[in-house]
């Protein structure tokens, strides 16, 4: 539980409360506490089975989240485009099929 919160504070920003506002600081800690929600929702479905599966928060968000990449928005479709040199693709297209994947609904009774 304390490596949880220490992530949250020192991967996710959830420690800087650095403006002038009560306003500002609270929404600083709500975006915080979304990205870390977020982090572990994708700790939790897409990424077990990866190389990923057991990195903290910084390095998911400096290896599979923070990639130069072309987006290419259509009426029907959204395209990405990563380089061809980009290591992990295999490990972003296997989460991205996980999160796309419809959840697993428990049986009757």
């Amino acid at each position: 539980m304390e490596n949880r919160i220490k992530e949250q504070q020192l991967c996710l920003f959830a420690d800087r409360t650095s403006t002038a506002t009560m306003r500002a600081n609270q929404l600083r800690l709500t975006f915080a506490t979304f990205a870390g929600v977020l982090i572990t929702l994708l700790r939790q479905v897409g990424l077990p089975g990866t190389a990923l599966a057991g990195a903290r928060a910084d390095t998911i968000r400096a290896r599979l989240l923070k990639v130069a990449a072309r987006i290419t928005v259509s009426r029907r479709r959204i395209r990405i485009a990563f380089t061809s040199v980009y290591p992990l693709q295999a490990v972003f297209a296997h989460v991205l099929a996980a999160l796309r994947a419809p959840p697993a609904r428990a049986g009757p009774g």
